[in-house]
């Protein structure tokens, strides 16, 4: 007997069959967090790519506040059918825009299928010029993946070079590894130079390895490095199209249970 639910998601699964777009998962740590996590998407986008940004941060952590904007409409309005997905972008110069996603994180799990296929038609409208969705989320919610960090192939903590930065970085790298995540992506901001920044990495790598047990793959440094590139590299997926059409396959299961063991958070490695 077929399985309704992978019936679901090989029908979800079409959606990503034109160009993909890349999904991230995005935690920054430091003083300024909001301010690196904008400025890593900047240098993404600064690479001839096409940078949506789907926050499910909220209040101080949100990325609104530091853009200037305001909180704006929730993803979870399309269900009522009189919002249509691309009306709910927020204009961000340099990149393709902000869309909040923190109710539709929250109610995802909760949705019929029909809702649910509904919302993830509505990501597959707006990913359609995008090159690189980035889901950002705030470090205290590691703990605790929404489905869309749960369904993102990959993961990356882009790290301030200061005490801070370090502190912060591990504790959602830990957070990350009890929920289920495998190999996670790494990149340094705010660094003195290359000799600071690979130092830096080297002593998170190797704290993470003594006490969590998780890979980290280095993407290089937020201001000199192409961003975009390194995070093409070190995946286990066959090929980014399967990592990104895993994207819309997770997000299909979520409603019958996130701890899935069947459905990890991403690849290991």
């Amino acid at each position: 007997m077929i399985d309704p639910r992978e019936d679901q998601a090989a029908g979800l699964r079409r959606l990503f069959r034109r160009a993909p777009p890349t999904v991230v998962a995005l935690y920054a740590t430091g003083r300024q967090h909001a301010h690196i996590a904008l400025q890593a998407a900047h240098r993404i986008a600064g690479r001839a790519e096409r940078v949506l940004l789907l926050d499910e941060a909220q209040g101080a952590d949100s990325l609104a506040t530091t853009l200037g904007l305001p909180a704006g409409s929730d993803l979870l309005t399309v269900l009522g059918g009189k919002v249509q997905p691309r009306e709910l972008v927020q204009a961000v110069p340099g990149l393709l825009g902000r869309v909040p996603v923190a109710a539709a994180a929250l109610a995802l799990p909760l949705l019929d299928a029909e809702r649910r296929e509904r919302l993830v038609g509505a990501l597959h409208a707006l990913q359609r010029s995008a090159s690189f969705i980035l889901i950002h989320s705030a470090c205290e919610a590691a703990a605790d993946p929404s489905p869309f960090i749960f369904a993102a192939p990959r993961r990356l903590v882009v790290a301030e070079a200061s005490h801070r930065g370090a502190t912060e970085a591990y504790q959602v790298i830990k957070r990350l590894a009890a929920a289920g995540a495998g190999s996670l992506h790494v990149a340094v901001a705010r660094a003195r130079g290359r000799a600071d920044a690979t130092a830096f990495f080297a002593s998170l790598d190797e704290l993470v390895r003594r006490h969590v047990g998780v890979a980290l793959a280095w993407v290089g440094e937020v201001e000199r490095d192409d961003l975009a590139s390194g995070l093409s590299n070190g995946m286990s997926e066959a090929s980014p199209r399967d990592a990104e059409a895993a994207f819309l396959r997770r997000l299909a299961h979520s409603g019958s249970g996130r701890a899935d063991p069947s459905i990890p958070l991403g690849p290991r490695s």
